[in-house]
Formats: structure tokens, sequence, C-alpha cells
């Protein structure tokens, strides 16, 4: 099963009924992601929860005026099909008002910051 696409159907799934706060299972890549997502202010806040046997994230969902920040969540890259790109060929985003998240050998990065540091890898999802 792919984490990171269960990530992102469990985030658009919770803006989706418009709930407060959603939680999943942590990972290094997962956690990485949210913070991605904290930093460019697409969620609320996050949190580490430990419990007996496993850990879990807990992330508070950001709206403004009862509309959700992130419209869309696409996965781009997936098991069967993986896409990589030159730091080159990384587009802007909506004309800069989204973000893409890419796996560099440098760890996860927006495009933006992959762009400026002349760095390509795996383009994961685009948010906006």
């Amino acid at each position: 099963m792919d984490n990171i696409s269960n990530f992102i159907t469990i985030i658009r799934n919770g803006y989706n009924v418009k709930k407060k706060y959603i939680k999943v299972y942590y990972s290094n890549i997962i956690f990485n992601i949210t913070k991605i997502l904290y930093r460019n202010k697409y969620i609320k806040s996050y949190k580490l929860y430990n419990k007996k046997k496993y850990k879990k994230i807990i992330i508070w969902l950001k709206y403004i005026n009862k509309v959700s920040v992130i419209n869309k969540i696409i996965r781009i890259s997936k098991q069967s099909s993986r896409k990589y790109l030159k730091y080159k060929n990384i587009k802007k985003v909506l004309n800069g008002y989204g973000i893409s998240i890419i796996s560099t050998s440098f760890g996860l990065m927006t495009g933006y910051e992959a762009y400026s540091k002349k760095i390509g890898g795996e383009i994961l999802c685009i948010i906006y």
C-alpha cells in the first residue's frame, strides 16, 4: 500500500467533510510532507501522538470563511509510474499560487526550493 497516496486521500476526505482535524499513521516521509504543508500555511498545526504500539500524527486542517485552504491535492508520481524532473523542468503550480513537493537527494522540498538549489528529483504531488 502506498503511504503517500493514502495520506493525500485522508487529507482530501477530511477537507471534503469539513473535519477539524485528522489522524494519520506516522512515517518519516508523511511527517516531512506535513512539515512542508505547515510551513506553506496549508494546515493550522500538527502534533506527534505516541500511543503504546504505534505513532500517529494529528493534523488540524485550515479553513478561511468555512472554505478549505487546499482546493486540490493531486498525487503525480505513483508506485507504478515514477515521474522524475530535472531542475530546469520544474514549473510553477498555478503561477506560484500552489506548490509541488519533490523528493530529492537532500530530502523533501517544495518545487521552488528545489529549483533555487538546482536540484531535480521525483515529483510526489502538487497542491493548490
